[in-house]
């Protein structure tokens, strides 16, 4: 992470808000309406909120499940809805939104349907990954994925439906020992952290690099004896070669150890899964632009990048396979 120094306050670094960083971005582009800086604010805004809502869950107590399950099929937590209805309700409010979609709604949200000649986004996202950890206070956090809306379709929800090499954003915010969120808008990846002092969040560093080589892998290895056979080679290799186990159980957080430490997550298919378990659209895609944008690799199994995958459904699911790009090779070597 960069450290730059201030004139005249040596060892500082220059303060910049999240919302100096996207003005900053804005820009280099003459052209920019400001619509889009107005949808990245709104989930910078909504991402305070969770953390806020995430940080009261026993004091309020919001935790444990509703009693309902969403469309994948799993269990709602309390926080999976409050968190959902933030998210929505903030980018609902923002003129730029065309459609928003939801891991926890079965179906997208228009909130514009006219090919009015404006230039209008779709937001996806995952509102609290790693929800199961609340009970225990372990690390969850927000996904979150933005496109440009297809002028060329004529029904809106199919603009959802574009490979992930589409996006204009993406991003992450992991609520944890502090709230941290790590985005990029196809420049490197930038990382910032909520100083709840003031209420904003700070850029702490810049342009990150995944280190190339770390001997470390991130897996639900409760799984492993219903593996195929080419991820338990692996396994016994990378254990054989003195290798490190790490695994969080949300996403969020296994994702980010990898951003700044390196290593490899893998979500292989299973006898429960053998498509795999992980949502394309709200998780892996914009995981892999992250991952990719700081120097890794993102691979679905044999070897295609996650991001030429072609959706065919909002709620497509997908093996994953992602992280310092010498580990994913050692990975797919295994294949």
């Amino acid at each position: 992470m960069n450290d730059a120094s201030t004139p005249g306050l040596p060892g500082t670094r220059p303060l910049v808000t999240i919302q100096s960083h996207i003005l900053q971005q804005q820009a280099r582009y003459p052209e920019a309406t400001g619509d889009f800086s107005w949808i990245l604010s709104a989930i910078s805004i909504s991402a305070k909120m969770i953390s806020a809502q995430v940080r009261r869950a026993r004091l309020e107590d919001v935790l444990g499940h509703v009693g309902s399950q969403n469309v994948q099929g799993e269990t709602q937590q309390k926080l999976d809805v409050i968190a959902n209805d933030i998210l929505m309700r903030n980018l609902a409010g923002r003129q730029g939104v065309a459609v928003v979609a939801s891991e926890e709604n079965e179906q997208p949200v228009i909130l514009h349907d006219q090919n009015d000649g404006e230039t209008r986004y779709c937001v996806m996202f995952d509102p609290l990954d790693g929800s199961s950890n609340l009970d225990i206070a372990g690390g969850v956090g927000t996904i979150f994925s933005i496109l440009r809306k297809d002028r060329r379709s004529t029904n809106i929800a199919d603009s959802l439906l574009q490979p992930g090499t589409r996006q204009v954003a993406a991003g992450y915010v992991l609520y944890g020992s502090s709230t941290v969120m790590a985005l990029t808008i196809g420049n490197g990846v930038d990382l910032f952290v909520l100083d709840p002092s003031i209420g904003a969040f700070i850029r702490v560093g810049e342009s990150l690099r995944i280190p190339p080589k770390q001997k470390c892998y991130s897996l639900n290895e409760g799984n492993r004896l219903t593996l195929p056979e080419g991820y338990q080679r692996y396994l016994h290799w990378a254990q054989d070669s003195g290798y490190s186990s790490r695994y969080v159980g949300a996403m969020v957080a296994d994702v980010h150890r990898i951003l700044i430490q390196g290593g490899v997550f893998l979500y292989p298919p299973t006898k429960k899964a053998p498509k795999g378990k992980l949502r394309l659209m709200y998780e892996a895609n914009p995981m892999a632009m992250l991952v990719e944008q700081a120097g890794g690799k993102a691979l679905v199994a044999p070897g295609e990048r996650i991001l030429d995958v072609k959706p065919t459904e909002v709620h497509q699911r997908t093996t994953v396979v992602l992280g310092s790009a010498d580990e994913v090779d050692q990975v797919m070597s295994h294949l």
